[in-house]
């Protein structure tokens, strides 16, 4: 059996959400302008529906879960090894998905450079926070 250390799950899907909301607070501009074409009104940068921020934080929780799992069952161990992990996860998962989606779809770089940080910033922060807590 998996041990997940629950409070390091839960502190680190919060704090990730905060993280990844900053980093759209930051970005929300250029990222609506990519979206809409160069268009961007008042509704593009309206906050998020409360709706949708619950759905995102459970979304968030569900890869601090899941990060928790892919340390505790490789044996990583503190903060580096963790960060490590979360380096390789990015390349492998959001890296692979978002490149796809330039090369395939024509999703603008920018746009997926922006979706690349938040997921950089987001396992950083899981990691930083479940590899202490391990």
């Amino acid at each position: 059996m998996i041990e997940i250390n629950v409070f390091a799950v839960l502190v680190s899907a919060v704090a990730a959400f905060v993280v990844s909301s900053t980093w759209y607070a930051v970005f929300g501009a250029q990222r609506a302008a990519l979206l809409a074409g160069g268009e961007v009104s008042e509704k593009d940068l309206m906050r998020p529906a409360p709706w949708k921020m619950l759905v995102e934080l459970v979304r968030t929780a569900v890869l601090a879960v899941v990060f928790a799992g892919f340390a505790a069952q490789f044996g990583v161990g503190g903060v580096g090894g963790a960060l490590v992990l979360a380096l390789v996860s990015w390349v492998a998962f959001p890296g692979v998905l978002l490149s796809g989606s330039v090369l395939w779809d024509g999703v603008p770089w920018r746009l997926a450079a922006i979706h690349g940080g938040d997921w950089l910033l987001k396992l950083l922060a899981l990691a930083l926070i479940i590899g202490a807590w391990r």
